[in-house]
């Protein structure tokens, strides 16, 4: 015997044809060894080069801080780009353009991994805060430890044995 569906499935496409997202990430990536390569000469323009990458990339960067050991980033990322391949072309593009801008950062990459943890739109001020404060912050904590919290605050289990091999 054949099921024949209601007729509605038919309206409610027609009320939804578009797609709706708001894909906010917290980002946050080291370079190389964790090695202090992000100078306060180099900061402010790489971030703001960062920024254009997002864009570039159809996201928004909500917003940017760190320290010169690794990056926090606030963005709205498109659902049709995944978050590997941002960061992969983030990192590759900002990586040669540190080296062609700033001849003495022979020394510059970035470390292979990441952390992205999507941020609810209404935690996007505490969030916003908490990395304008990355500079006062880490004058009393360490990026492996602030990272390994962020990891378990997210659910993550965290094996401190592999976490940075």
């Amino acid at each position: 015997m054949s099921r024949r569906f209601p007729e509605p499935v038919k309206r409610a496409t027609a009320l939804m044809p578009r797609s709706y997202t708001n894909l906010i990430y917290h980002i946050v990536f080291s370079t190389k060894d964790r090695r202090p390569t992000i100078t306060p000469g180099r900061e402010s323009r790489l971030y703001d080069y960062i920024g254009g990458v997002i864009r570039g990339l159809g996201g928004i960067l909500l917003c940017v801080n760190g320290v010169p050991d690794h990056v926090h980033l606030l963005a709205k990322l498109r659902p049709d780009r995944s978050v590997s391949d941002v960061l992969r072309e983030l990192k590759s593009n900002s990586s040669g353009w540190m080296h062609s801008v700033f001849p003495d950062a022979a020394d510059f990459s970035w470390q292979n991994g990441y952390g992205a943890f999507t941020v609810s739109g209404s935690q996007v001020p505490r969030v916003t805060d908490y990395i304008a404060r990355q500079k006062e912050h880490h004058l009393k904590r360490s990026f492996e430890d602030e990272f390994v919290e962020i990891l378990k605050m997210n659910g993550i289990e965290v094996d401190r044995d592999h976490l940075w091999a």
